[in-house]
């Protein structure tokens, strides 16, 4: 169900020049339903301009801090993150969805990790999440953080991870990496390469030694930094991932052609939501499930329509579908029957898919 709730917002704080920290006041009644796991996000919804808009923003806070804190950096020309960062003040409201996502490990404070997390700019608001709680919750297990930024002033959360390290010292590395800004120690000026991160699990990190890696940022960072952990010796299950936005590539584009072209036409679809069942048929005006279901009237969960998020995620119980792109659902969710509605396109006469999931 879309369950969207009515919340204001307690705190804005301005972060960095262009990142500004926005905490959510939840009502006690609430309080359960938004029980969230470090890593997950928030869907926020507003009208903008007369058109709605829907965002996904990741929680910076932990769930031991009884907090609901996400950041939203600015982007040029970005309708909501202007307005999030120029607008919005304490006492203001926005519609929200409790809290959703997939990356994160549960917490076990009876076996000690060691973790290991790289996050480039507003990637690191998933990451703190999952810092704080696990160093926390699981008193002998320990933290790298490798962290990209433009320059020092940039830094989103800088005095926060600063105080986190001198909490749990001995326990949380950090490691700033800087393109803007030149550092003295060669291998922390610029991007992450495949000849630094060679150089960090030769001097650094201890592939042996690793339980879990997370990784949130630009898709060609992500990639790239998974495929050298696992050229290393990292087990590739240990590896877990977000993107905050994707480029479409030439693959992407023919893999989408590819799917819409086996589209069935006329596919009957049957949607399982709260228990309740929501039947239509497809038409030639939409390619995939979840825009043909919202415009024969269905209320369904959704935010970026673009395969990176998995607001929009159900499972597949009859009939088979094409996924133009995914970037959100693992092989094992794949696998279990999940599909982002989005992206699914019908291929067969009859479909039924269940949002309860």
């Amino acid at each position: 169900m879309n369950d969207f709730h009515t919340i204001k917002i307690a705190e804005v704080l301005k972060e960095t020049k262009d990142c500004t920290a926005i905490t959510f006041d939840i009502p006690q009644d609430l309080k359960k339903k938004f029980s969230y796991k470090q890593g997950q996000y928030l869907t926020l919804k507003t009208i903008l301009d007369g058109e709605e808009v829907r965002r996904n923003y990741s929680l910076c806070s932990s769930p031991i801090e009884d907090k609901w804190q996400v950041a939203v950096k600015r982007i040029d020309g970005g309708l909501f993150s202007n307005y999030a960062c120029n607008v919005l003040k304490a006492g203001d409201e926005l519609e929200v969805l409790p809290p959703n996502g997939s990356f994160y490990t549960e917490v076990d404070a009876t076996r000690p990790k060691n973790y290991i997390v790289f996050a480039a700019g507003s990637g690191i608001t998933p990451i703190l999440s999952i810092i704080k709680t696990h160093l926390a919750s699981e008193p002998n297990s320990t933290f790298k953080l490798f962290y990209l930024n433009r320059t020092v002033k940039s830094i989103i959360f800088k005095e926060e991870i600063e105080a986190l390290r001198n909490t749990y010292f001995g326990r949380f590395e950090i490691f700033y990496f800087l393109t803007k800004e030149h550092r003295d120690i060669p291998l922390l000026n610029g991007r992450f390469t495949s000849e630094k991160l060679k150089e960090l699990t030769d001097k650094i990190i201890d592939v042996s030694d690793i339980d879990e890696c997370f990784i949130c940022g630009p898709e060609e960072m992500i990639f790239l930094i998974r495929d050298e952990l696992v050229e290393a010796g990292l087990s590739k299950d240990k590896i877990h991932y977000e993107l905050f936005f994707s480029g479409i590539t030439e693959e992407d584009k023919k893999r989408a052609e590819t799917a819409i072209e086996h589209k069935f036409d006329g596919t009957e679809v049957t949607i399982i939501d709260g228990g309740k069942e929501f039947h239509f048929g497809m038409n030639d005006e939409y390619d995939n499930i979840l825009d043909g279901a919202l415009a024969a009237g269905a209320d369904l969960p959704f935010a970026c329509k673009g395969g990176v998020c998995s607001t929009c995620k159900c499972r597949l119980v009859e009939g088979e579908v094409e996924m133009k792109i995914n970037y959100a659902l693992e092989e094992d969710e794949v696998a279990k029957g999940l599909v982002l509605s989005c992206q699914a396109v019908p291929t067969t006469e009859k479909v039924v898919v269940d949002f309860d999931v």
